[in-house]
């Protein structure tokens, strides 16, 4: 794969589309979480949920284990991961946007999840010791990194033996589209 556009040029892309964002209007949130999970986490992320499907249905998330959520956006996922794990485990919820960790921040308090931990990051270069966590969740997110092989080996670094990677996320083979359309600001953020 050969990286179209500068990671930094990418970095900016996605910061200005996703930082404006002030309401996704709940509805994907309501078709991809049932009413019971729904009920769990605060309106304000359901409301800028933007994730691509409801990967935790799969994800095996031991009680008091340490969950990261790459890519945590409004906090959805990091919620329900934190009632999944119950209080003695821990969520690192990690994002590169400062807004975006605000309203994580905001709708775990509001929801008691007080376990959830904002942390400021990229997902190329995680700040946690190797084998930290006991499963690594994203949500619609990777895609959005032009140095996916460098996310895939910091998630291979950061879980322990044994644990998981439940990743839900969209795709598209490049070859398949221009050099255009492979380059244009849109498609990365978008």
């Amino acid at each position: 794969m050969t990286d179209l556009m500068h990671a930094d040029e990418i970095r900016r892309q996605v910061r200005d589309a996703y930082a404006s964002i002030r309401s996704a209007g709940g509805a994907v949130a309501e078709e991809l979480y049932s009413p019971e999970e729904l009920a769990l986490v605060p309106p304000s992320a359901i409301d800028l949920s933007l994730g691509v499907a409801n990967h935790l249905r799969w994800a095996d998330l031991p009680r008091g284990g340490t969950v990261l959520d790459i890519g945590c956006g409004a906090g959805i996922d990091s919620i329900l991961a934190a009632h999944r794990v119950g209080p003695e485990g821990a969520v690192v919820a990690l994002d590169f946007l400062p807004e975006m960790l605000g309203r994580t921040a905001a709708a775990a308090a509001e929801a008691g999840a007080a376990i959830v931990q904002p942390l400021r990051a990229t997902m190329e270069a995680i700040p946690l010791a190797d084998a930290a966590v006991d499963v690594v969740v994203s949500n619609g997110v990777i895609n959005l990194s032009p140095r996916k092989a460098r996310v895939f080996a910091e998630c291979g670094r950061v879980v322990r033996a044994g644990g998981q990677l439940c990743v839900s996320d969209i795709t598209v083979d490049e070859e398949d589209l221009p050099p255009e359309v492979l380059t244009h600001p849109a498609a990365w953020a978008g």
